[in-house]
């Protein structure tokens, strides 16, 4: 392989171990330095940090960049300061790839990293992968099973914006923040905004936080909820500006008594105005050509609108 020997260093904070070891959410690492051109990720010598050394990618088309990396991931550099990031036992059995999604399968010894290894695998394949044209987003399976957080939700497709960067975090790190969300009023036919303090894990994304509250649902019973409580969240990417949001086939159920629409803007409302991301695309099992309940067009992302929010609720919402 084509290296320099520029080595750049990002140091990742071990987070709070979820679910089978510790996945589950976005992960924080420190602002990484700039790299020249397309690298690879290795783990440091102490196991704790990822380092980012400069790569050149020599497949043509996206089929072999994607073994090529696949191959020389598992190989050991020749340095005694780094290594690589897959233990001996994992490795990569199977991928596909369909429409800028790369899933990878694992071996079942996946299963048995530690909460540190684990994330720094997870990171450092996500962050490497995603370099290669045509590939927008990475899937992990182990064996025949989506990887899952501790809650037994499927973690999803993750982009490198999904490994938030955060400078000065420590295990377990809890934040509070406010967040406003827009639930459907009585006749479900309006918006109503509801702002919420919610104390969350610090590596979870703003988005994924969000959409996960929407469909916890309201606080209060004058709201009516806007998503199934029964959908799942496949995965919540911020790309470009553009959030995506991946729901399972739940969300097409609908939720009883409130309009499509509705529904629709609570979503787009609630992350563009409580995250970074100035529009939202809808997909339900990661397709978006859909006519949600025959009457709204989820094809292409959509911006915040706040015509659908029933007159007078910032007011009220104030007073209250």
């Amino acid at each position: 392989m084509k290296q320099k020997q520029k080595i750049i260093l990002a140091g990742i904070f071990l987070l709070t171990l979820f679910g089978m070891f510790g996945c589950g959410g976005t992960e924080t690492m420190e602002e990484p330095q700039d790299a020249e051109g397309t690298y690879l990720c290795y783990v440091n010598a102490g196991e704790d940090a990822l380092v980012r050394k400069n790569y050149e990618i020599q497949g043509e088309s996206t089929d072999q960049a994607v073994r090529e990396l696949i191959r020389v991931m598992k190989e050991e550099p020749d340095s005694i300061d780094y290594h690589s990031v897959f233990p001996e036992n994992v490795r990569i059995t199977d991928w596909e790839l369909d429409d800028g999604r790369l899933t990878l399968t694992f071996s079942r010894a996946y299963l048995r990293m530690s909460g540190a290894q684990e994330i720094l695998l997870r990171s450092a394949v996500v962050e490497t992968f995603c370099q290669v044209r045509g590939v927008d987003v990475v899937a992990f399976l182990v064996g025949d099973e989506p990887l899952t957080d501790q809650d037994g939700q499927v973690i999803g497709a993750m982009g490198p914006e999904d490994f938030v960067k955060n400078t000065g975090s420590s295990l377990h790190a809890y934040q509070e923040k406010e967040i406003r969300l827009y639930f459907a009023g009585k006749d479900g036919a309006k918006l109503v905004p509801e702002t919420v303090k919610v104390r969350h894990n610090i590596n979870q994304s703003v988005e994924k936080l969000v959409v996960e509250q929407l469909i916890k649902g309201p606080s209060s019973q004058e709201e009516l909820a806007v998503i199934p409580p029964e959908t799942k969240v496949l995965g919540v990417t911020v790309r470009d500006h553009i959030c995506y949001v991946n729901l399972d086939q739940g969300f097409l159920e609908g939720a009883p008594g409130v309009s499509p629409e509705i529904t629709v803007y609570a979503i787009v409302n609630s992350v563009t105005e409580s995250g970074g991301a100035s529009q939202v695309q809808i997909l339900v099992n990661g397709e978006s050509n859909i006519q949600y309940m025959n009457r709204v067009d989820l094809s292409k992302p959509m911006t915040r609108d706040l015509d659908y929010v029933e007159e007078g609720a910032f007011e009220e919402q104030t007073t209250s």
